[in-house]
């Protein structure tokens, strides 16, 4: 066999007895018939029923994968993939192996990941449970167009083809069924050719339950798009945060409010002083997290952090905290004199935490900003910025 070969055909297997024989059946015959130069490899993920057996005697090379995992099985068949490209699917026969043609052709054209489309090639009745068809898939393939700007229709369609070159250098590693996420978001964000084909999904021939468990397997996916959205995540929901506590802290800390019959008053001002410290404390962890994601290479360097960063510098961002710090001690030194020009005795709580409630929180904020800033300064130590990459 020759070391290195242009399509192999990749089944990640776990038990599929019933249906594997007819799956590489169907792929190899793909390969004669179209004269391509291939390979059909099942990456066996423990199975206990034969597979293994019936996959070396219909014509397939088998590896064995000792990680239990969807994305474990996909990933060591990838790595010991001889083709120049990869297309992968299940062996349930849900997908139609003999009919590879615009995969082939999209990968040939230069595409480094070809994404099958169900909604788009046709669902046939049975194939898919209504709550997969209706709600999960758009739903979490909707999402992960809106995080990542992405034009995918059906992120998680089990057929793709990739180009072996280019998917290696996305490091993917996910072990479970977000890999299917997982390939996509990278792909996406690292800048990849990314090309989408109609795909028929059939009735699986399995008797029975699938591996995919609907909640469970639906929680990791919308996880993974969160883990790796910082904007998202983080970003988005601290700048409501804090841009409404401190709209409404601004507001209550110089008297009452009403709004129909309803009076917002100390008790809200403390609620909103608290929604604000959480935002601004949100707004840290998605520059942290964007510079740590960045460091370590999941996600591509982003120019306004690194911005941010050369604007803000730690003594910078120290000599801040120190302002904001003192700003809240200013708060609690009048509110000190108060209590002295009382003689010390008892003092109005809502005229005194009007008062103290900021400032308080103004000194929380001013030690978020000192510790932020000690961190994204380590996440700095030993790793060259951005512009020192692309000289």
């Amino acid at each position: 066999m020759s070391a290195e070969i242009e399509l192999t055909i990749l089944m990640p297997c776990l038990n599929e007895a019933e249906t594997l024989e007819v799956c590489i059946t169907k792929a190899i015959q793909y390969l004669r018939d179209s004269s391509i130069d291939g390979e059909v490899l099942v990456s066996d993920n423990g199975s206990s029923d034969g597979s293994r057996e019936i996959a070396e005697r219909a014509g397939a090379r088998v590896v064995s994968t000792l990680a239990k995992g969807y994305g474990s099985a996909l990933l060591n068949g990838i790595d010991n993939a001889r083709g120049t490209y990869i297309i992968m699917g299940d062996a349930d026969d849900s997908y139609d192996f003999s009919k590879l043609d615009e995969f082939v052709k999209c990968l040939r054209n230069g595409a480094d990941l070809v994404m099958g489309n169900r909604f788009a090639g046709g669902i046939i009745p049975g194939a898919m449970p209504p709550l997969h068809r209706y709600v999960g898939n758009p739903v979490l393939s909707k999402i992960g167009r809106v995080f990542f700007k992405s034009t995918i229709g059906d992120f998680h369609c089990g057929l793709r083809g990739i180009r072996k070159s280019s998917i290696k250098q996305l490091n993917l590693i996910s072990s479970g069924m977000e890999f299917a996420s997982e390939m996509v978001v990278k792909a996406t964000t690292m800048g990849l050719r990314v090309e989408e084909v109609p795909t028929v999904l059939h009735p699986d021939g399995r008797s029975r339950y699938p591996h995919l468990r609907t909640w469970r397997d639906g929680w990791r996916h919308l996880r993974f798009m969160l883990l790796y959205s910082p904007r998202w995540l983080f970003l988005y929901p601290g700048f409501l945060l804090f841009g409404t506590g401190l709209a409404m802290s601004a507001r209550l800390s110089t008297g009452s409010m009403t709004v129909g019959a309803v009076v917002f008053d100390i008790n809200t001002l403390l609620v909103s002083v608290a929604a604000g410290v959480i935002g601004y404390q949100s707004l840290w962890f998605a520059i942290l997290s964007r510079a740590f994601a960045s460091r370590e290479g999941l996600l591509l360097p982003e120019n306004r952090v690194q911005r941010f960063r050369n604007s803000f510098s730690l003594e910078k961002l120290i000599v801040l905290s120190f302002g904001l710090f003192l700003i809240g001690l200013a708060g609690l030194i009048f509110t000190t004199s108060q209590w002295r020009n009382s003689d010390w005795g008892p003092l109005d709580p809502v005229s005194s935490l009007r008062s103290v409630i900021p400032s308080v929180g103004m000194m929380v904020i001013a030690a978020q900003t000192a510790l932020g800033s000690a961190l994204l300064s380590v996440f700095s130590l030993g790793k060259p910025t951005i512009y020192e990459i692309e000289i």
